[in-house]
């Protein structure tokens, strides 16, 4: 199996800190080489990549405050600050405010629906079900067509990516967009709102068809509207965190 959670990491930026499930790997995975690709170059490739999969420069985009957490734990951070602020508003109560100097607003508490290392099986494959979900999102536009798929796949073979995660992503971009296998993944609601929120982050949706798309898939999740916009908002301001 390869090492998705690595690959997760470069798609949203992160740096996989030690906030990422608890094992704890610090400061740049490049730099390290503890992730799968094999040097600077390769994730510089795969850094372009991903804005041409996704539509939009994801790495750039999530402040430097927000990158220092793995990509587990910053889909998990937002989902359980928008779950908070939900609550809070569901009790009429104010929502709840964090040090301004912390990389993100807070860290989803280990051992809770929302800790990563409690998904069904396991971080790896919940990191996989996050970066289908996000690939999915990107295809919403139509703009990986034929062209574009060539185009992507070149970059993939320049990324220094093992054969698994090469055929993982090949796949996911031939085959058709299927909502029912992005919905089939949540386990829980809060593994609904972490999809959605890693959604999210995959676009902006400034699109027709992305917005109609994000609403069909929060419609699916049966996620409470109110919590989308909870969602939204944490997304905004991971985005801006810097």
């Amino acid at each position: 199996m390869f090492d998705a959670k690595s690959l997760l990491d470069q798609f949203l930026g992160s740096q996989g800190g030690g906030r990422s499930g608890g094992r704890g790997q610090s400061g740049d995975l490049l730099a390290q080489g503890k992730d799968f690709l094999s040097s600077q170059k390769g994730g510089l490739a795969l850094g372009s990549l991903a804005g041409l999969m996704l539509g939009t420069k994801t790495g750039r985009k999530i402040g430097s405050k927000a990158v220092t957490y793995g990509g587990l734990a910053l889909v998990a951070g937002l989902a359980y600050k928008a779950y908070q602020g939900y609550q809070a508003n569901q009790q009429g109560q104010p929502r709840p405010s964090y040090p301004s100097n912390e990389p993100i607003p807070i860290e989803a508490p280990r051992d809770t629906a929302f800790d990563p290392a409690r998904q069904p099986g396991g971080e790896n494959q919940f990191a996989i079900n996050l970066l289908v979900a996000m690939i999915s999102a990107a295809k919403a536009d139509g703009h990986i067509d034929a062209e574009e798929q060539g185009r992507i796949f070149d970059k993939i073979g320049e990324a220094g990516l093992d054969s698994e995660a090469k055929a993982f992503l090949m796949d996911e971009l031939r085959a058709p967009l299927d909502l029912d296998k992005v919905v089939a993944s949540a386990s829980c609601p809060e593994t609904a709102a972490e999809i959605y929120a890693a959604s999210r982050l995959a676009i902006d949706p400034d699109h027709p068809a992305e917005k109609a798309y994000l609403q069909m898939l929060a419609a699916r999740l049966q996620l409470d509207p109110a919590l989308v916009d909870e969602i939204e908002m944490a997304v905004r301001e991971a985005e801006l965190a810097g």
